[in-house]
C-alpha cells in the first residue's frame, strides 16, 4: 500500500442506514429492562425471576402467533410447502418453550410463598396470548371470555380470534381446494368422514409429502402445547403443591384437566385407521 495514499474525495456511502442506531436503540433494551417491577416488599430475590420467566414467555408467544398467522396465510393460497414452514418455526419455538419452565424449579417452595400473595389476583390463566394461541390453532373455546368480564378490550380481542381464521379450519379448506373429499363442517358426526379424507396422506405418505409434512408439523405444534401443558403442572406441584391458584381456580388440579386438549385431534386418530401396504 501507498503511505502517501490519501483516498478517495469521495465520500463513502452510509450502506447500513441511520449512522446513530445501536444495538440497545434498535432492541429498545432500556425499556424492556425497566418491565419488571417487583410487588413484593422488602422485595424477594426470587421475584425477579419469576417475572422474567414470564414475560419471556409473553414475549415466544408473540412471535408463535406471528409465524402461526402467516402459516394460515398460506394455507389459504394454497402453498403447502410455506405453511409448513412457519408452522415448523413455531414448533421449534415451542421445543424452547417448554424446558424454560423448569427454570422456576430453582425456587424452593418456602421462597415462593414469601411472595406469592402479591400476585394475587393475577395469573397465568389470564394470559390472553395463550389463549389467542389455542384460538388460532383451533381450540376456540368462548366460555373463556367470561373470565375477561372487566377488560373489554381483551373480550374483543378474544372475539376477533374467534370469528377469525384458525389452523383447524385452514388445513380443512386446504385439503378440500386440493381435492380431498373432506366435509365441509368439523363436527363430530363428520368426525370418520375426515378421518377417511386424511387418511390417503398418512397411507401413502411418498405421493403427498408436502401435504404428509404439513400435516405432521401440524401434530408437532399439538404435542408441544400438550406437553408445555404437561410440564406447567409438574412444575406447579413441585413448587406449591395443590393450592389454589392466584385467580381463583384449582390450581393443579386445573392444569392437569387442560393436558388431554388437542387442536388436531384427527391427525393422531387417522394412525387408527391406517392399513398396512400389501
Amino acid at each position: 500500500m501507498n503511505p502517501n495514499y490519501q483516498g478517495s474525495s469521495t465520500a463513502i456511502p452510509n450502506i447500513y442506514g441511520k449512522t446513530d442506531l445501536t444495538y440497545n436503540d434498535y432492541l429498545k433494551v432500556p425499556d424492556l429492562l425497566q418491565l419488571q417491577v417487583q410487588q413484593s416488599s422488602p422485595v424477594h430475590h426470587d421475584e425477579m425471576l419469576f417475572i422474567i420467566i414470564h414475560q419471556a414467555y409473553e414475549l415466544w408467544f408473540k412471535l408463535v402467533l406471528h409465524e402461526l398467522e402467516f402459516a394460515i396465510s398460506y394455507m389459504q393460497q394454497s402453498e403447502v410447502l410455506r405453511a409448513h414452514h412457519f408452522v415448523k418455526r413455531a414448533v421449534e419455538i415451542m421445543k424452547l418453550m417448554v424446558p424454560q419452565i423448569h427454570i422456576l424449579e430453582t425456587m424452593t417452595p418456602i421462597e415462593f410463598l414469601e411472595f406469592r400473595e402479591h400476585l394475587n389476583p393475577a395469573s397465568g390463566f389470564q394470559s390472553l396470548q395463550f389463549r389467542e394461541i389455542e384460538f388460532v390453532a383451533g381450540l376456540k373455546d368462548p366460555t373463556y371470555l367470561k373470565h375477561f368480564v372487566n377488560r373489554p378490550e381483551i373480550i374483543a380481542q378474544l372475539n376477533a380470534r374467534l370469528q377469525g381464521p384458525d389452523l383447524r379450519t385452514g388445513y380443512f379448506k386446504l385439503l378440500k381446494n386440493l381435492g380431498f373429499d373432506i366435509p365441509t363442517e368439523d363436527t363430530d358426526e363428520n368426525r370418520e368422514a375426515i378421518i377417511l379424507g386424511i387418511k390417503p396422506i398418512y397411507q401413502s405418505p411418498k405421493d403427498h409429502l408436502p401435504l404428509y409434512l404439513l400435516s405432521e408439523s401440524l401434530v408437532d405444534l399439538d404435542e408441544y402445547l400438550s406437553l408445555w401443558r404437561e410440564h406447567h403442572v409438574r412444575v406447579v406441584e413441585r413448587v406449591i403443591g395443590f393450592k389454589r391458584g392466584t385467580g381463583g381456580s384449582s390450581g393443579a388440579e386445573y392444569l392437569r384437566s387442560t393436558t388431554s386438549k388437542k387442536c388436531f385431534p384427527h391427525l393422531w386418530d387417522v394412525r387408527t385407521y391406517l392399513e398396512k401396504m400389501p
